[in-house]
């Protein structure tokens, strides 16, 4: 099956881009003309599979035309370049709400217990077979290139942080000694970002951030793409273990890794 997958994939891979398609993400993607030649090929590659192969879904009566598969497939896929991968395995299905939307959520609050209620949302990734996204939120985070906040970056990332390096060829998360280095950089910047946050000091990471280590990881993300030169001053580190998990380097010249 893995044969006539691939053989599959090279054959949609290698066909031709539609200008169409090309247009809207010069319109709606501008992190796009920050690629090289070389990496703006490889992107539309993986274009073509990721819609070969994902289902999108309108919500709220939203109508999913190639406006919003091209846009959101761009932005995941930038996550992709350079890598051997497997365009996120566990997902199957795009969600597309016309704006922010209303979900239940339960949180702890003291005492251990949980509270119940709603809460307003932009995206959420679900561990198996869906993401789910606010096309008004798509459109902004893409807009704006320098803001650090990018709402498919960020859901996607917790896609594959939650497959924990399969499908892809990250070498970070399955070698002992590099997830030790992993593992290590990220939980003390995790925890610097929990103190900043309590103690209202400035960061170059949003606050959302310091929720939770998978939270982290996905901030951390959106700003390792949007924020790259500020990241790379600031925690030097956690820029370079991202550098490496992504094979990028957006601080450098050309964005190539």
């Amino acid at each position: 099956m893995g044969w006539f997958k691939n053989r599959r994939r090279r054959r949609i891979g290698g066909g031709r881009f539609p200008a169409q398609w090309l247009g809207i993400i010069e319109r709606n993607v501008p992190y796009y003309g920050r690629l090289t030649e070389g990496d703006k090929r490889e992107l539309q590659r993986h274009i073509l599979i990721f819609l070969s192969e994902k289902r999108f879904v309108g919500c709220r009566g939203l109508e999913v035309m190639d406006e919003i598969r091209v846009t959101i497939a761009a932005q995941a896929c930038i996550l992709l370049l350079h890598r051997r991968t497997d365009y996120y395995p566990g997902m199957k299905t795009i969600l597309v709400y016309p704006e922010a939307y209303v979900a239940k959520a339960k949180r702890r609050i003291e005492g251990g217990l949980i509270a119940e209620g709603a809460e307003v949302r932009l995206g959420e990734s679900w561990r198996r077979g869906s993401v789910v996204l606010s096309w008004d939120d798509v459109c902004r985070g893409a807009a704006d290139i320098h803001d650090g906040e990018n709402v498919v970056f960020h859901e996607f990332a917790h896609q594959l942080d939650s497959s924990r390096g399969r499908g892809d060829s990250s070498e970070v998360l399955r070698r002992r000694s590099s997830f030790i280095a992993w593992a290590r950089v990220l939980g003390a910047n995790y925890e610097q970002l929990r103190r900043d946050v309590d103690a209202h000091s400035p960061t170059v990471l949003r606050a959302y951030g310091a929720v939770s280590p998978a939270e982290f990881f996905a901030v951390a993300t959106e700003v390792f793409f949007e924020k790259p030169r500020e990241l790379s001053e600031r925690h030097p580190e956690l820029y370079r273990e991202l550098q490496q998990f992504y094979h990028q380097d957006p601080a450098g010249e050309g964005n190539r890794g």
